[in-house]
């Protein structure tokens, strides 16, 4: 499954999608790496998308919490 991805300005995060239906959030990674973070909250999406440091958004809020996988996106 790959989706329509935002790109956001970062240096830890290149782009940033959510799929409503399925509650994934798709994070590409500089170096082209694409993980999909499963049964993400809407709300945590639209915030990731408003943080200041959306690295450190990622790395407090969503890695710790939601099953991910690499995507072939």
């Amino acid at each position: 499954m790959s989706m329509e991805r935002t790109r956001v300005n970062s240096r830890g995060i290149v782009s940033a999608g959510y799929d409503d239906r399925s509650n994934t959030l798709e994070i590409e990674f500089p170096g082209g790496a694409v993980y999909q973070y499963l049964r993400v909250p809407e709300p945590l999406y639209r915030d990731l998308l408003a943080a200041e440091s959306k690295g450190r958004f990622v790395n407090l809020y969503i890695k710790p919490y939601f099953e991910s996988r690499e995507s072939d996106s």
